[in-house]
């Protein structure tokens, strides 16, 4: 067992976790640069990652559930269409690049993330609330949940970011996108577990640590935050992680 790279791990797992559980995004995108930096392949990543999201999902969820910050309807709305496309996703990981699908995905964050950024400015956060009958959900689940599974990161991103563009409730598009994350995650790391032979278990172990601990924080940090500041804040970090990840 290494213990340094638990610890390590522990740490990114920590400071991710803080970041995905109050703003509903940036869990993959931090742990998956970490990993990458170690030379550990896309799929392998992806796996490790989605592994360690089942428990810090859960208790993120949980977290957000108990604190009233989960809309049940989007919920259902939402983990169907992404569990089923979750799993192919996890299954193409192995056979698709990630560098393939990067830029694409990166340059719908930008849009996303000025999208957002020009509803602050305009005035415009409310809490309006969400039509949880509108199908675009099932299919902006699917796009979220495949993704999410191929890059080792983007179901927050891209679902959180366009269910705010569209200028819905930031706390409960948080929560809910949290907790519906849960069920996505653990069918992904069942199917990576059956696909791949190799999990780094101590990167998965320093995540998991790191991770649950700061989970209960982040969802009190979500329910006390104004709508507009999570707007202003969400956005800001879509811009710049996306515009760092497009130009390097």
């Amino acid at each position: 067992m290494d213990w340094g790279l638990v610890y390590s791990a522990a740490l990114v797992g920590f400071l991710a976790q803080l970041v995905d559980g109050a703003l509903g995004m940036a869990y993959g995108i931090i742990s998956n640069s970490f990993l990458l930096s170690l030379g550990i392949s896309p799929a392998v990543s992806s796996a490790s990652i989605h592994i360690a999201e089942v428990f810090t999902t859960l208790t993120s969820g949980v977290c957000h559930f108990r604190l009233g910050n989960v809309d049940k309807k989007l919920l259902r709305r939402l983990v169907l269409p992404g569990a089923a496309a979750g799993i192919i996703g996890a299954a193409s990981a192995a056979v698709i690049p990630g560098r393939i699908i990067k830029p694409f995905v990166t340059v719908y964050l930008i849009v996303m993330g000025v999208v957002s950024l020009n509803r602050v400015l305009r005035q415009k956060v409310v809490e309006k609330c969400i039509p949880t009958g509108s199908k675009w959900l099932g299919a902006l689940g699917s796009v979220g949940g495949f993704f999410d599974a191929v890059g080792g990161g983007g179901w927050g991103p891209i679902v959180t970011s366009t269910l705010l563009g569209r200028g819905y409730h930031p706390r409960k598009v948080v929560g809910s996108v949290n907790l519906a994350e849960f069920f996505v995650t653990l069918v992904q790391s069942v199917t990576f577990i059956a696909l791949l032979h190799t999990i780094c278990w101590e990167v998965v172990l320093g995540l998991v640590m790191g991770g649950v601990v700061t989970a209960p924080l982040a969802a009190m940090a979500c329910r006390r935050m104004r709508p507009k500041l999570m707007m202003t804040t969400i956005a800001s970090m879509l811009l710049v992680i996306n515009l760092y990840r497009l130009f390097m």
